[in-house]
């Protein structure tokens, strides 16, 4: 009996009768209104109240199954259309059975609403995020560049950006070129995305050394990565069409590949830990210079380490044979080729991390 009211205790959440029935009572009417919030209610005229029921019963419905993606609705229609022949068979209305699935049915309703509901915050979260992300690559002086992104959920922990820095002595200014991963995917990483942005943004304003930089957005990540389980590993690189040199810290990110045109690779690993983990995290910068015909490849693991139907990862090497092939191509070019190879090697095994990739080339 103790067994008993402890299980039914910890599926109620201790809450009493009355408490339960008033949030049901709630979920029931959202759940209405949001299913019912693009039907006609009214009655029309010449139409009997029988009728107008059964019409009223089949436009939600249709609402509901409008809210299901194909495949679960012809889940649901089948169940119905396996439910309905027993129930005129048994003829009993009032059996366990019946109800039992009048209930599921019941919880299929209120459980699909709130996923509704979750879709579109998810939705306007993708759309504020887009505006957060270049809409295009800049024209720089000296380089062609090429980015894009591909979410592994509605929305993503992965950032890019090329910018011109403000405040910069440098006659011509420097551009900042940016990309980052926060651990994690979805909402969280999302989030956490933004602040990144927004503090980068915000510090790149200071005058300041790059390593100045990238310590004060390591202080102002630790005051948000909960004790350091939602760190950033990033790329961070201020590129001066003055002189074609590139300064850069790499915070504990995938180390870009720096494919010149005598056919040396080089990576671009000075740096230190990812941003978030430790406030007084030491940092240091290294330094290249960019000739006409360098390929410069920036990315986030989310693309060596994507996975097909056997668990095989994409790997580097793919990557860099794919370079290699397409040496002539613009930036663009290559971008759509590299993504499509990509999609080849997947193909329907679901993506399980954000994509990003970033291509610029010395012309």
């Amino acid at each position: 009996m103790n067994g008993l009211k402890r299980f039914w205790r910890h599926i109620t959440d201790g809450m009493a009768l009355g408490q339960l029935w008033s949030q049901f009572h709630a979920d029931a009417r959202f759940s209405y209104r949001l299913y019912t919030q693009e039907i006609d209610s009214r009655r029309k005229p010449g139409v009997g109240r029988i009728r107008h029921i059964f019409r009223m019963a089949k436009l939600f419905l249709w609402a509901i199954l409008d809210k299901l993606s194909p495949a679960r609705r012809v889940l649901l229609l089948v169940a119905l259309i396996l439910f309905v022949p027993s129930m005129h068979l048994t003829g009993f209305t009032t059996s366990g059975i019946f109800w039992g699935c009048i209930l599921l049915l019941l919880v299929l309703v209120l459980e699909v609403a709130d996923r509704v509901v979750m879709k579109r915050d998810l939705q306007i979260a993708k759309e504020i995020q887009a505006w957060l992300l270049p809409p295009g690559p800049p024209q720089v002086p000296g380089i062609q560049i090429a980015f894009a992104t591909r979410p592994a959920n509605t929305v993503a922990g992965d950032y890019y950006d090329v910018f011109p820095r403000p405040g910069t002595h440098s006659i011509a200014g420097t551009y900042l070129i940016v990309i980052a991963d926060v651990a994690g995917k979805s909402i969280p990483a999302a989030m956490l995305m933004a602040t990144y942005q927004a503090s980068l943004k915000t510090l790149a304003g200071i005058s300041s050394t790059l390593i100045d930089l990238v310590d004060r957005m390591n202080t102002y990540a630790c005051s948000n990565s909960q004790n350091g389980r939602r760190f950033t590993t990033t790329f961070i690189g201020e590129y001066n069409p003055a002189t074609n040199d590139l300064a850069y810290v790499n915070a504990g990110h995938n180390p870009p590949i720096l494919h010149r045109q005598t056919g040396g690779i080089e990576r671009l690993s000075a740096g230190g830990i990812p941003l978030g983990i430790l406030e007084k995290a030491p940092y240091e910068s290294g330094s290249v210079t960019l000739q006409r015909g360098d390929w410069l490849v920036i990315f986030t693991d989310g693309v060596t380490e994507a996975v097909n139907i056997r668990q095989e990862e994409y790997e580097e090497w793919r990557l860099m044979a794919l370079l290699n092939a397409n040496l002539a191509a613009t930036p663009q070019l290559l971008l759509s080729t590299v993504l499509s190879d990509i999609n080849r090697f997947v193909g329907n095994t679901p993506q399980h991390d954000d994509i990003t990739l970033m291509l610029l080339r010395a012309v």
